[in-house]
């Protein structure tokens, strides 16, 4: 029989075969969330629709006011003009004097405001003052003397209190081949009148809007309250299930926002309602196996106990045994069974890891068992490390399941070779080549469901080892193939080849340097 220890040679030099190697990792508990934090989608709703709401309102102010403005310049100015022109038709020129005819009554009439102060003037062509107040400020624009006429208006200040002027450059008559010459008549007053109108229409704007505002908010919170309805209805609805009912919500009488997410219940029902089913059939026929070794040996037990001739007692006690033996593994295969079906896909028990070095370690525990099977266990090792991320416990118990699995229909004499294959940035694979009777096609896919076994055979087992394999395949994200042992010599025994196919390692950061590689 070849040794395990030349097969090993084949590998990589210097390889170390370290059990606390094959360790997990020490990780961290996850942090938990903290579940106190909830978010009200009825108040996140009115948040986003009363934010720009208040927001918007001191800027529609800030509007209004600047247009109230406006319009009570409009009319006052207007007033302005009017006195301006007026006062400008009283300007006149005789014999290069300038001469007004602007009696006191009119000037009384001019100042005649309860509310604002009034002031006018009267410039020469030459600046020289001719009447009214000698304070106010004459215009910074010099462009507008060639506009004779023409009323203008201006923002300024007179004693230190802002004035609307209003002011007009008159042609005065010409005197021989001079030139026209243009005297300035400014009118002013201040702005009390103007600010009055202005908070008048600002008061008549905004009071009606502290009254419609509360009832925007309440219309808003009614509208939120009705239109979240369906929500709390969909919420009464699936309370008032029983524990059993896992049958599809009705997506009829929710609203088209709510269909996709009674759609995807109805899926996780469906997978649920299939999990649960999987599971009462499991649990059945676990009961059903048990009770066959259990039966033997109470039976093997009791015949015992009635035999007094020891060496009968001791056939019964090898029967216990091997009945006993063969309840331990079944009970052994149903919780690896269950440990891999709630082995979360992407939980913290995977990590990077080298293929070969954990497939040599798993060849190395079954040796014994190969020497009791009188079956030849080799490993054959690829040239070059494979990079594979999993649970390290898990494969362990995945490729255990496939030799026990190869030793079990392997007869006396044959061969079980594990293998490993891939090279630097391609897919590993993990092969187990036996010499035994092999699998028909017709049968592949069914060896892998739970407690089938393929009738004719006569080697022990309980039928659950290949389910535990493709179980843990599957939570890797790996494909299991079965094919005929393409190496096998015996016509009689074609033999069978697993193969476990693992996807490519997710590549490392482009700011992490790649670790060397060595042929």
């Amino acid at each position: 029989m070849r040794q395990l220890a030349r097969r090993l040679r084949r590998g990589r030099d210097g390889a170390r075969l370290d059990a606390d190697a094959d360790a997990p990792e020490y990780q961290p508990p996850a942090v938990e969330a903290d579940e106190g934090v909830q978010n009200s989608l009825f108040g996140e709703i009115l948040d986003w629709m009363l934010a720009p709401l208040l927001l918007l309102w001191p800027m529609s102010i800030a509007i209004t006011y600047l247009v109230a403005k406006s319009i009570a310049n409009q009319p006052f100015d207007h007033a302005l003009e009017d006195s301006v022109t007026v006062l400008a038709q009283q300007v006149r020129s005789v014999d290069g004097k300038i001469i007004k005819s602007l009696p006191g009554s009119a000037r009384d009439i001019l100042r005649a405001d309860d509310v604002d102060n009034v002031y006018f003037q009267i410039h020469g062509p030459r600046g020289e003052h001719i009447d009214g107040d000698r304070d106010l400020p004459p215009p910074a624009d010099e462009e507008e003397r060639f506009r004779a006429g023409s009323v203008r208006f201006r923002n300024d200040s007179m004693h230190g209190t802002p004035v609307r002027v209003a002011y007009s450059y008159v042609r005065l008559e010409r005197v021989g081949d001079a030139e026209p010459q243009l005297a300035l008549v400014q009118v002013a007053e201040t702005l009390e009148k103007r600010a009055q109108l202005a908070n008048e229409i600002i008061k008549g704007v905004i009071l009606p809007q502290f009254i419609i505002l509360p009832i925007v908010l309440a219309l808003v919170w009614f509208a939120l309250a009705r239109g979240l309805s369906p929500l709390a209805q969909l919420q009464e609805r699936i309370r008032t299930r029983g524990s059993d009912d896992l049958s599809p919500i009705a997506s009829s009488d929710v609203p088209e926002e709510i269909t996709p997410l009674v759609r995807s219940l109805n899926e996780m029902l469906a997978r649920l309602s299939l999990s649960i089913e999987m599971q009462k059939r499991f649990i059945a026929d676990a009961a059903h196996q048990m009770r066959t070794p259990l039966a033997g040996m109470r039976m093997q037990s009791e015949l015992a106990l009635r035999q007094t001739d020891s060496g009968e007692i001791h056939r019964s006690l090898e029967q216990l045994a091997k009945s006993s033996q063969a309840a331990t593994r079944l009970v052994n295969q149903l919780l690896a069974l269950a440990r891999a079906e709630n082995q979360p896909q992407a939980g913290t028990a995977m990590q990077p890891l080298e293929l070969s070095e954990l497939a040599r370690g798993v060849v190395r525990d079954w040796v014994q068992a190969s020497f009791a099977h009188r079956i030849d266990l080799g490993f054959e090792a690829p040239p070059a490390p494979v990079q594979i991320v999993g649970d390290p416990t898990m494969l362990r118990e995945l490729l255990s399941n496939l030799i026990d699995n190869a030793l079990r229909y392997t007869p006396a004499g044959g061969s079980v070779t594990v293998r490993v294959r891939g090279n630097h940035g391609e897919p590993g694979y993990l092969e187990v080549e036996d010499t035994g009777p092999g699998i028909p096609p017709g049968e592949r896919e069914r060896v892998f469901e739970r407690f089938y076994r393929i009738l004719g055979h006569t080697a022990e087992g309980s039928g659950l080892g290949l389910a535990i394999v493709r179980e843990i395949a599957q939570q890797h994200g790996a494909e299991v193939d079965i094919f005929s042992n393409p190496r096998s010599l015996q016509a009689k025994l074609p033999g069978c080849l697993f193969r476990v196919g693992f996807p490519l390692p997710p590549a490392p950061p482009a700011d992490e340097e790649e670790p060397p590689h060595y042929g």
